[in-house]
């Protein structure tokens, strides 16, 4: 049993209408919502507003995949925490990383960069699956089509990816490296991009298998966290 952990902010769904009027239980509902329907998942969600946003000790230790949304409040995240979760990544758990959340603490602490990239509201993106014999790739088709989304464009100041997976294209011109893994330490992390919170865009099914096939593979060997786990007992 795999067990997940949905990180939100919760923010926008609570504060804009029309933005709850898309997700009415929020992002991290959505989204867990799919995921509980894998019988092999077993999904917790935890939101911003927290003790310690809902990542404690006890929570990371339960955890073996930790998918994160966050956007308005990024400044506001507790630096120990952010540290107490890269500590987890470097211990093995899993990490994916959806749309904004490229600026988090959590992941400038990880990748090292900047984070930064262009972006605009509102434009079609054509998803490219570049890289179709990845695991995060199986059963999705070469090109999926996103009616509305919020462009993010290159220069995206990451460090050189494991892999690169997708390729967004936008209608405005502007191309984008949309899914991309890194390791770090013992942990497998994944960058997805689309997921602007004004448009339903984890609705669609195709979007939905991704995070899916991300969740497996990011996933840890349980035997490497135990190693681990007796490593440090030891030391």
């Amino acid at each position: 049993m795999l067990k997940i952990t949905v990180w939100n902010e919760f923010k926008h769904e609570r504060e804009y209408e029309a933005i709850r009027q898309v997700y009415p239980d929020g992002i991290h509902g959505c989204i867990a919502s799919f995921l509980e329907k894998e019988q092999d998942f077993q999904v917790r969600t935890t939101t911003f507003d927290m003790p310690e946003h809902g990542l404690t000790e006890e929570v990371l230790q339960d955890t073996d995949v930790l998918i994160i949304w966050s956007h308005a409040l990024q400044d506001e995240f507790s630096d120990a925490v952010a540290e107490r979760v890269q500590q987890h990544v470097l211990s093995g758990m899993g990490l994916i990383a959806l749309h904004s959340a490229h600026i988090s603490k959590i992941m400038k602490r990880l990748m090292g960069t900047s984070m930064t990239l262009k972006w605009k509201h509102g434009e079609q993106e054509k998803l490219w699956c570049i890289l179709p014999t990845h695991p995060i790739a199986a059963g999705i088709p070469e090109k999926l089509e996103i009616p509305q989304e919020e462009m993010y464009g290159e220069y995206f100041d990451i460090p050189k990816p494991d892999d690169v997976i997708f390729s967004g294209w936008f209608s405005g011109g502007q191309v984008f490296r949309s899914g991309c893994t890194f390791t770090r330490g013992r942990g497998k992390i994944f960058y997805f991009q689309p997921g602007h919170e004004e448009y339903p865009i984890y609705y669609i099914p195709e979007i939905q298998q991704i995070i899916i096939n991300a969740v497996r593979f990011c996933a840890p060997a349980s035997a490497e966290r135990k190693c681990l786990a007796c490593q440090e007992i030891k030391d």
